[in-house]
C-alpha cells in the first residue's frame, strides 16, 4: 500500500505512470466511455482547510470512477478536537477505502497515514501540494512543454514552491525560483531537493530577481501571496512582493512560447495581471480541470498498488 503525501516518496517512473494513467482516463471521460475503476469504493475527504477545486475534483472524480466521496469538515468530526489523530485514522480507514486530507499541518498527515489501513492522499498541507503538481505536469505534457522544460516559479516560498522543487528534482528538469528576501523556501526541503537533483540531473536555482528567473523560461508559474491563514499579513506581503507580479513585461522575458500556470484562486493585479491571466499564454483553466483527471489517475494508481 502506498500513501501520497509528497512527491519525494515517488520515483520518476512512478510519477510518469500516474500522469500517463490520468491522461488515459481523461480521454475515456472525453469519449464518454464509462470507467468505473473504483466501483463500490468510498473516499473519505477530510477538510480542515476549505477549497473549491479540491472538493469538486475529488468528489466528482470519485463519482466518475464508480465510487462515492464522503465530505467531512472539521465541524463534522473530532479530528484535532479531543480525539487523537491515530484513533480517527484507525476508525475512518476501517470504514473507507481511501482518505484525502486537506490540512494546515503536514505532521498531521504523516501521523494519520502511519495508523491508516488504506491509502492517504495529501490534498494540501503547509509543506506540500502534490496533487496540484500532477495536474500541472499533465498540462505541460498536453501543451508540449514537458520536453526539456525551463520552469520559473515567481512568488512565495510556500507549499507550491516546495512541490515544484520535488517535481523538478525527481524528473530532472530546470527550475528557477524567485522569491523576495525573507520569503525563501524551507531550507530542509531545499536541501532534500538539491540532494535528489544530484541523481536526476535537475538544475535548480534560487534568486530574488524575478526577471532572472523568467528569462527564456518555457513555463512561468506563481501562486497567491496571501494564503489562507495569512490574512493579517496582507498589507505587509503586498509591500514585500512589489515587483513580483507576473505581468506582460515579465512574460515578455520568457517569450511567446512560454505558458502561464497558476493553481488558483488567483488575485488579479496582485500576483498576476489581468492581461496575463486572460491572455493567450495562460492555460490556467485547462490546468484547473486537470485536477479532476490527475486525481482520478492517482486514486486508480493507488488502488492498483495495494498490497
Amino acid at each position: 500500500m502506498r500513501h501520497f503525501l509528497t512527491l519525494k516518496d515517488y520515483t520518476k517512473e512512478e510519477i510518469l505512470e500516474i500522469v500517463d494513467l490520468a491522461l488515459a482516463i481523461k480521454q475515456e471521460q472525453k469519449a464518454k466511455k464509462p470507467h468505473p475503476y473504483l466501483a463500490g469504493q468510498t473516499l473519505a475527504m477530510i477538510f480542515e482547510k476549505s477549497s473549491t477545486r479540491t472538493r469538486v475534483s475529488f468528489e466528482a472524480g470519485m463519482f466518475q470512477l464508480g465510487g462515492h466521496a464522503l465530505f467531512l469538515s472539521n465541524r463534522d468530526i473530532h479530528l484535532g478536537r479531543g480525539e487523537p489523530v491515530k484513533d480517527t485514522a484507525r476508525v475512518i480507514s476501517s470504514m473507507c477505502d481511501m482518505v484525502m486530507i486537506r490540512t494546515y499541518e503536514h505532521s498531521k498527515l504523516e501521523e494519520f497515514s502511519k495508523y491508516s489501513a488504506v491509502p492517504v492522499i495529501n490534498g494540501l498541507s503547509d509543506s506540500y501540494h502534490p496533487v496540484q503538481l500532477i495536474a500541472d505536469y499533465m498540462t505541460m505534457v498536453e501543451c508540449g512543454r514537458h520536453i526539456d522544460p525551463i520552469v520559473a516559479y515567481i512568488g512565495d516560498g510556500n507549499n507550491m514552491t516546495h512541490s515544484w522543487l520535488m517535481l523538478a528534482a525527481k524528473l530532472g528538469f530546470q527550475l528557477r525560483v524567485a522569491t523576495p528576501k525573507g520569503y525563501e523556501c524551507d531550507p530542509v526541503i531545499v536541501a532534500d531537493a538539491l540532494e535528489l537533483a544530484k541523481y536526476s540531473g535537475a538544475k535548480i536555482s534560487f534568486t530574488n530577481d524575478p526577471k532572472i528567473a523568467v528569462a527564456g523560461a518555457t513555463v512561468v508559474t506563481t501562486d497567491t501571496w496571501i494564503s489562507m491563514g495569512q490574512e493579517e499579513e496582507k498589507a505587509q506581503r503586498i509591500t514585500d512582493f512589489k515587483g513580483y507580479i507576473v505581468d506582460d513585461a515579465l512574460m515578455a522575458l520568457a517569450g511567446t512560447y512560454a505558458i502561464f500556470l497558476h493553481c488558483l484562486p488567483a488575485y488579479r493585479e496582485v500576483e498576476v495581471s489581468e492581461s496575463v491571466l486572460e491572455g493567450n499564454q495562460s492555460v490556467i483553466f485547462q490546468e484547473a480541470q486537470n485536477r479532476l483527471h490527475g486525481q482520478k489517475g492517482l486514486m486508480v494508481w493507488l488502488d492498483r498498488h495495494r498490497k
